[in-house]
């Protein structure tokens, strides 16, 4: 069955593997397997031993992972030593530099705590996090670990993005994220021509002085509608255990069940540093985007980006059940987009993320994000990064359609 052949490769980017690089897609371009859902049934369109047979190889997938996941991530994470994370009250604007300072100090704890046990590669990520630059709202050395980190002037930005990885993300790995972030953070800094200030995260000089064609005093270029000296900051939320890119788990919304509550509370803390007029936007890479589905309902944030995403567990955007604008885009590159997007009960277990949010029944927001792949939407100088930018700072009309 050769629309079945797995044509790409195992290999890796940093130290993550790269998940399944499907070359071929899942049945064909007929449609004889596109299975839908209907009240937890299956149906298929046609092609009834076909779609048997696809169901099999999804629950061949699912028992591979199940056994290979759990040994790999066995192997891979030994439990290392870290301490409990600082005891903080809630964080305000007026303490937020002392949580920095608190954060940074329990990471610094946690790796010398990883370096006696012997773990030298945790111990220099943990190292990497007590640097005195570093802007920890939140620090979790144990297991995976977790930890959010600041770029900008939280406490007086007008517009402020929050990224949510996806698989594979934790403090060993965490550098590669990070460094989306601190892409977007310089993209946005450079389009608005807000200065930078030091002694908040940012580094100054990165932004832009007004100059012609801006309205003085407006906040917006002249004839362009564009928001000019905005104040931005970017927040990297690894604040859940993502799931392995090969494991069971990353094939359910379990994962995501444990990490919207978390999600948020942290947003409801956000706004206690932020105040209500600040525009919020997530964005949701990967599985994240399926965090992003599950906590969705309610938020209050303006935009909702959905980037290289499997699914969100939800079939349309009415199901996210959200006021903000929901905007998706994939890369040309991007694996992910011959996972199948299905879901069924097993066992009792959901299996499959759900609808593509890249499809028109969807509803979403298409946009450009050129030929990268699934691990390139902050790449510097790329399309995605350049419309998520403008996401962020409202310049909505600018975003290029895919």
């Amino acid at each position: 069955m050769a629309e079945r052949r797995f044509r790409g490769r195992w290999g890796g980017e940093g130290v993550t593997p790269r998940a399944l690089r499907f070359r071929g897609r899942w049945g064909t371009e007929r449609g004889t397997l596109r299975a839908l859902r209907f009240g937890g049934r299956w149906r298929s369109e046609g092609g009834t031993p076909r779609a048997r047979r696809w169901f099999r190889a999804l629950l061949a997938v699912l028992i591979t992972a199940a056994v290979v996941g759990p040994l790999t991530a066995a192997a891979a994470s030994p439990q290392i030593p870290a301490p409990a994370p600082a005891d903080l009250a809630p964080v305000t604007a007026a303490t937020l530099e002392k949580a920095y300072a608190a954060n940074r100090a329990n990471a610094a704890l946690a790796a010398r705590m990883a370096a006696a046990h012997g773990d030298r590669h945790r111990a220099a990520a943990d190292e990497g996090f007590a640097s005195p630059s570093r802007t920890l709202l939140a620090f979790d050395g144990r297991g995976q670990g977790r930890a959010t980190e600041v770029f900008g002037d939280l406490a007086h930005a007008d517009r402020v993005a929050i990224l949510i990885p996806g698989s594979d993300t934790s403090l060993d790995t965490y550098a590669r994220f990070r460094a989306g972030a601190a892409a977007l953070y310089e993209r946005l800094e450079g389009e608005s021509g807000a200065p930078g200030e030091s002694g908040t995260g940012r580094e100054s000089g990165m932004g832009r002085a007004s100059g012609p064609g801006r309205e003085s005093g407006t906040g917006q270029e002249a004839g362009t509608g564009r928001t000019s000296g905005a104040r931005t900051a970017v927040v990297a939320w690894l604040g859940y255990t993502t799931p392995g890119t090969v494991s069971a788990t990353v094939i359910t919304p379990a994962r995501a069940d444990e990490a919207a509550p978390e999600l948020r509370e942290f947003l409801r803390g956000l706004r206690t540093l932020t105040g209500p007029d600040t525009h919020v936007s997530l964005l949701c890479h990967s599985y994240g985007t399926v965090v992003c589905g599950r906590a969705a309902p309610g938020l209050d944030v303006s935009d909702l980006v959905l980037l290289g995403s499997p699914g969100t567990g939800v079939d349309t955007v009415a199901g996210l059940r959200t006021r903000a604008r929901v905007w998706a885009a994939r890369g040309a590159d991007d694996w992910v987009a011959d996972v199948p997007h299905v879901s069924v009960d097993l066992f009792g277990t959901t299996v499959g993320l759900g609808a593509d949010p890249m499809s028109a029944s969807f509803g979403a927001h298409v946009f450009a994000a050129g030929a990268g792949g699934h691990s390139d939407y902050f790449r510097p100088g790329s399309a995605a990064l350049a419309n998520i930018a403008r996401i962020v700072l409202g310049e909505t009309s600018e975003v290029t359609d895919a």
